[in-house]
């Protein structure tokens, strides 16, 4: 039997976790294709395919999922005795971090990221998509390596860490006829209004408080996003509800007003999500702890927890 290579049971845990080879390889910073050679060497030496490709992605044998516990054991071991511990150096990896993220993240989140990381981590990509429903199975695949939003119903197995509180704010054109400063309730609910129906930011709790208090808002447009709503308010005589920093943002692009609601809403958490099975991996780490301080600077981030089931 041929001597097993401690890369290759590398490669083997990352395609467990992630279930792709190609993500892999990612991870480990190495070409897709030594990632291959790597599990084929691996196939040959356990007499096993040990990954089978399906629907949702490289499957594991049952051999591969009897063997896994004792491989991580024992590259763990592995890297005590070499009196060392797996370390991620931004400032030399080259590699890509998948996060899911609302639009209001890409307007308030992506632009201070993204100019952190080209000055600590220049060889990182990151690559946004947009939440969903297929978001907590995308995390647990590894498709994903963050979600950063609002996702109250995440279950056991996540971890959660917040990232900055929101408030609500209602924003007005600049050159409303009517809304020149704080509106009454009653002039605030005779408006016309623009609902968002993006999910994943909060603003389910604005529908939520209005259905409890009985107001009824005269809805004049439905859009599927928040990206274009500061362009409608300028050129409309429409109000929209939006998260402060988002209307901080749109203020400096449009002209348009922010101004308080008449309406008490509770303010909410912007979170980054994760799952536990990534939790000790030093690049997740890195990411996660880079996100909430270079977002810490305007506000605090409280310690990572797991979610409760």
């Amino acid at each position: 039997m041929a001597k097993l290579d401690i890369d290759w049971l590398h490669v083997f845990i990352e395609v467990y976790k992630t279930q792709s080879v190609s993500r892999a390889a990612e991870h480990l910073g190495m070409a897709q294709a030594n990632a291959s050679v790597a599990l084929a060497k691996l196939r040959a030496h356990f007499g096993d395919k040990l990954f089978a490709r399906t629907s949702r992605g490289m499957e594991p044998t049952a051999f591969a999922q009897t063997i896994y516990a004792d491989v991580q054991a024992s590259v763990e071991r592995l890297a005590r005795l070499a009196g060392t511990r797996a370390a991620f150096d931004a400032a030399t990896a080259e590699r890509s971090f998948r996060i899911g993220m609302t639009d209001i993240s890409e307007v308030v989140v992506l632009p201070t990221l993204v100019n952190h990381l080209r000055r600590a981590a220049p060889g990182v990509v990151v690559e946004a998509e947009r939440i969903t429903t297929e978001t907590p199975r995308r995390l647990e695949a590894g498709d994903i390596d963050l979600a950063v939003g609002f996702m109250p119903h995440l279950e056991a197995g996540f971890y959660q860490q917040v990232l900055f509180q929101q408030a609500f704010v209602c924003l007005a054109s600049a050159d409303h006829p009517r809304v020149q400063s704080k509106p009454t309730k009653a002039q605030f609910l005779a408006e016309s209004h623009i609902v968002v129906t993006t999910s994943g930011t909060g603003h389910a709790i604005v529908d939520k408080v209005m259905a409890q208090k009985g107001y009824e808002r005269r809805i004049a447009l439905k859009v599927p996003s928040f990206l274009g709503v500061a362009r409608l308010v300028a050129r409309t005589e429409l109000l929209v509800i939006v998260p402060r920093r988002l209307g901080d943002a749109f203020a400096q692009q449009e002209r348009v007003r922010l101004i308080d609601p008449p309406v008490h809403l509770p303010a909410f958490a912007v979170k980054q999500h994760w799952h536990e099975r990534f939790h000790a991996d030093a690049a997740h780490a890195w990411l996660r702890q880079t996100l909430a301080a270079v977002l810490n600077s305007t506000a605090g981030a409280s310690a990572a927890s797991p979610k409760a089931a």
